[in-house]
């Protein structure tokens, strides 16, 4: 599945469907998954639906057991060995604009 071409409510509906189905391979009702959780049938079935919470999500990926799916959906990810020397230790706080190229022109001849 390409979730690239699809919109964000298309995503959250197929993540849904996802979660339905891990419930689905333990055997657990949605009454089940909810008390869990502590929330309703209804709000947990809206859920599978793929409106909710992202917290609650991860809530029910908790009580199926498959917390891990949450590392995969967003992996650590380390700046590049040169990035870190250019930061020479420092946790990065905000990216910076890219600076616009100018062309090096000195007495109207390029410098090739």
């Amino acid at each position: 599945m390409d979730f690239n071409s699809m919109n964000n409510q298309a995503i959250a509906v197929e993540i849904g469907h996802r979660l339905a189905q891990l419930r689905l391979e333990k055997n657990l009702t949605q009454q089940q998954i909810a008390d869990e959780i502590g929330m309703s049938r209804m709000g947990y079935a809206n859920l599978e639906k793929g409106a909710g919470k992202f917290e609650n999500i991860i809530a029910a990926l908790r009580a199926l057991g498959r917390l891990d799916l949450v590392e995969n959906f967003i992996p650590d990810v380390t700046f590049s060995p040169m990035q870190q020397l250019k930061l020479k230790g420092k946790q990065r706080q905000r990216a910076t604009q890219a600076k616009p190229v100018e062309p090096a022109i000195e007495n109207n001849t390029l410098d090739w």
